[in-house]
């Protein structure tokens, strides 16, 4: 399994310190160069790649795997890799020489900005897109100089410093969303496996639902395949093999499984329950419950 990595993960495995003076109130952001965090003796990264729950920018020199579902992307030389909470992969070094910087943030940090940033619906945080650009000598250099300034700015006391790295982060974002993304080739060794690890940790991670006003994002087959960037045959096709059921089929027991556990565990009431399990009103919620386990969602509970 992927693991997850929350900001306080990256903080304890990268044995970092928090940049002075940042807040919760103004969200999080970070500036690093990959050699410091790269172990040339053992040949592993101090800061594993993983399921993160902040964003991350990375300039990358080296020979370098990145794996998405069935997708595999070989990078030879320098490269720019966005990624998302969203979106799962896994990062592949494939030598010691690894050099580069990045930058992390959380969504609060952005959205700070003027121009009210929504990060999901600029195209290069899309799901189904695969964000990770082929570079030449010169782009390299253009965005190493755009991060050198990042970092050069962190360690200053200027009091809008912030400000100013926002608008360097959203240049970068602004100068991959101009780039062509890297062909990717179909990985046939293991796509299967790792097709259905994928899409078993994207369910999980909804839950458990802890408060009424949560709500499950992803509902559908769709939903799944739009994150992991594989038609939903192709996913469908894949589950039928490893697991011996459809897409739908394993998200609807295990939306039957929460239900059941919030019906018995939580005094929330049955409307509450649909709307965080996902569905549009109680009585799509109450067919829906009745037609997996023969009780009515009040039947079930009493």
């Amino acid at each position: 399994m992927i693991d997850n990595a929350s900001i306080d993960d990256f903080y304890e495995r990268a044995t970092a310190t928090l940049p002075a003076g940042i807040t919760k109130e103004i969200g999080h952001f970070n500036v690093f160069e990959i050699e410091t965090l790269f172990d040339k003796k053992t040949g592993t990264r101090i800061m594993p790649y993983s399921r993160r729950s902040y964003y991350k920018i990375s300039l990358i020199r080296g020979k370098n795997r990145a794996e998405y579902a069935d997708k595999v992307i070989d990078i030879r030389e320098s490269a720019l890799l966005f990624a998302t909470p969203k979106i799962p992969y896994h990062w592949l070094p494939q030598d010691d020489d690894q050099s580069g910087l990045f930058c992390i943030f959380t969504e609060d940090f952005l959205s700070r900005n003027k121009a009210g940033v929504n990060l999901d619906e600029l195209p290069i945080f899309r799901p189904g897109e695969l964000p990770v650009f082929q570079l030449s000598p010169e782009e390299t250099q253009e965005l190493e100089y755009i991060f050198r300034k990042m970092l050069k700015e962190l360690g200053t006391d200027y009091i809008y410093k912030y400000d100013l790295l926002r608008n360097l982060v959203l240049e970068v974002i602004h100068y991959g969303q101009k780039l062509q993304p890297m062909s990717a080739l179909k990985s046939v060794q293991n796509a299967s496996e790792r097709i259905s690890s994928l899409f078993i940790e994207l369910l999980e991670r909804q839950f458990p639902v802890e408060m009424p006003q949560q709500r499950l994002s992803l509902r559908t087959a769709k939903d799944y395949a739009d994150r992991l960037a594989v038609h939903v045959n192709h996913l469908n096709k894949v589950l039928k093999e490893v697991t011996g059921s459809t897409t739908s089929d394993i998200i609807s027991k295990r939306i039957v499984q929460e239900a059941k556990i919030l019906l018995r565990q939580t005094s929330w009431s049955v409307s509450e329950i649909a709307f965080t399990l996902g569905f549009e009103d109680q009585s799509h919620f109450s067919n829906f419950f009745k037609k997996q386990t023969a009780f009515t969602p009040m039947g079930f509970r009493s």
